[in-house]
């Protein structure tokens, strides 16, 4: 893997029986908006909203199935404070606010509001 890659669910989905978005899938989107240059740098692959998401079980196990979730390539730098796990040999992040705690302490971008000192 060369390059991170950004697992995300669809910008619309069915769900519920009507159209639905995921608001932590938006707040990175939103990211990507800001800072295009990210959005070149990663690989995004769309994830079904019905579990098992196998692209997700088959790199992190069953219990890593939360999108959005970043994919740390093997030259990715390692940085604190931005919730790095680690599983079947994989560095991954879950969450949008630490993915974008990463992306600010990668790219020099702007820290999400309310997360603390970096």
């Amino acid at each position: 893997m060369t390059r991170d890659i950004l697992y995300l669910l669809p910008p619309g989905f069915a769900d519920n029986d009507r159209r639905e978005y995921c608001p932590e899938c938006a707040e990175i989107w939103g990211v990507l908006a800001y800072y295009p240059a990210i959005k070149e740098s990663v690989e995004m692959i769309y994830q079904p909203i019905a579990k098992p998401r196998e692209d997700l079980v088959k790199l992190l196990g069953d219990k890593n199935q939360n999108c959005p979730t970043l994919v740390l390539s093997a030259g990715s730098p390692e940085f604190e404070y931005c919730g790095i796990m680690t599983m079947r040999g994989e560095r991954f992040i879950n969450n949008a606010r630490d993915i974008g705690r990463y992306w600010s302490q990668r790219y020099g971008t702007a820290v999400p509001r309310g997360t603390g000192p970096i």
